[in-house]
Order: C-alpha cells, then sequence, then structure tokens
C-alpha cells in the first residue's frame, strides 16, 4: 500500500468520520489535513532517523507498538489518541505548536481541534510505517531511506494522477493557488512537502509555511 492509497483509503475515511462525530468538523477539512499532515510526520521521522539513537528508539517503537494492525481495526484510532499527543510531542517537539497553527490556517480548522485530530492520524501513520518496516525487512539503519523511499513514492505517484481524488478536496479546501503549478493540487502540496522547491514560490502561502516549518 503506497501513501496516496492510505490516503484516499478506507483507514483514511475511517480517520475522517470518527473526527467529523467526535469534533464536528467537516469531513472534507479533515481529510485535507491527513493530506498534508501524514507526509508532514513521516519528513520530521526521516530528519530524526539521520540519528542512530533516534533511529533505534523508532525502531524499538515501531516493532513493540505499530505492527500495522491499526489500518485494519478503526476501533484503535480513537483509543490510542493520548498515545497519538505523545508520538506528536516527540516528533515535532519544540515546533509543535508551530506546525499546529500553520495546519489551522491553512486547512480552517480551529487549533482546538487540529491538535487532537492530529493525535488520532499519529498511531495510523506510525502503524503505515511499521507495517512498511516488516514488508522490506528494515532494521534502524534502514529507515531513513524506507522513509525517503515513501515518500518519494508518493510524489511520484501524485505527479502521474492527475485526476487523484484528493484533488478537489485540497483544491477547495486549501485554495485554487496551487493548481498554478502543475494542475494537480495534491502533487504541489506534497510537492512542497516532499521538497520540491519549484511548487513553493508558486503556490504561495502553503508552501512557504512548509517550507518554514523545514528550514528551507
Amino acid at each position: 500500500m503506497s501513501l496516496l492509497d492510505l490516503l484516499t483509503g478506507n483507514t483514511s475515511n475511517q480517520v475522517a468520520e470518527q473526527a467529523e462525530n467526535k469534533f464536528g468538523i467537516n469531513r472534507n477539512q479533515v481529510i485535507a489535513l491527513l493530506a498534508v499532515a501524514t507526509p508532514l510526520i513521516i519528513s520530521y521521522l526521516r530528519n530524526k532517523s539521520q540519528d542512530a539513537k533516534e533511529a533505534e528508539a523508532l525502531n524499538s517503537a515501531l516493532d513493540k507498538d505499530h505492527n500495522g494492525s491499526i489500518l485494519n481495526d478503526p476501533s484503535q484510532i480513537e483509543a490510542r489518541q493520548a498515545e497519538g499527543g505523545s508520538i506528536l510531542d516527540h516528533i515535532f517537539g519544540g515546533q509543535k505548536s508551530t506546525v499546529e497553527n500553520q495546519l489551522s490556517q491553512n486547512t480552517g480548522i480551529s487549533i482546538d481541534k487540529i491538535g487532537p485530530i492530529l493525535a488520532m492520524l499519529a498511531p495510523v501513520v506510525m502503524g503505515y510505517i511499521g507495517q512498511q518496516k516488516q514488508q522490506s525487512n528494515v532494521g534502524a539503519g534502514g529507515l531513513g531511506d524506507l522513509l525517503g523511499g515513501i515518500l518519494g513514492n508518493a510524489s511520484s505517484q501524485a505527479q502521474t494522477q492527475q485526476s487523484n481524488p484528493l484533488n478537489d478536496i485540497l483544491g477547495s479546501v486549501l485554495g485554487g493557488g496551487q493548481s498554478q503549478s502543475s494542475g494537480n493540487p495534491l502533487n504541489d502540496i506534497l510537492g512542497s512537502v516532499l521538497g520540491g522547491g519549484g511548487n513553493q514560490q508558486q503556490q504561495g502561502g502553503l508552501g512557504g509555511i512548509l517550507g518554514n516549518i523545514f528550514g528551507k
């Protein structure tokens, strides 16, 4: 399962449905948030995994708690929300409030609900990474390449899928400016997250914000 499959499939819909029911947020807004936040989380983990101790800690956490079962068991999503908050604290560290503020501004979801929704998402993302790790049979030393591959494949897939089902949602929630560069809002948003620097200038707000988060 690719990253885009995760974002367009049943698991993403389950997160969006539970967030909609719990917080009263439009499902399309939630899906747009997931589409931006998921590669962002993976990017932060990839950067952290460059440190050997962080890579070992991530590898241990994946082996112990994230075997991918959550992808097929929606009941875990809300049950593991508190755990998700701790995961985000570690991943984003001192930048957590900045990330949440910028995501709130660009999705229209109030800041008091961004954190709880991301906390529902975090164990799902970790479960996905854990599943990919098992399938690829990599240890701590291979996590950086694994995470980079997940992001790279997502970027390539977005470029080839001009009619991705997320496009209309992202375009309506995040604004139409992204479409100026490639005609594919998902591609441009992922491009900004994945380091496609050319898109950041053209799409304005979101690209610049994500670029600032990454320190580019």
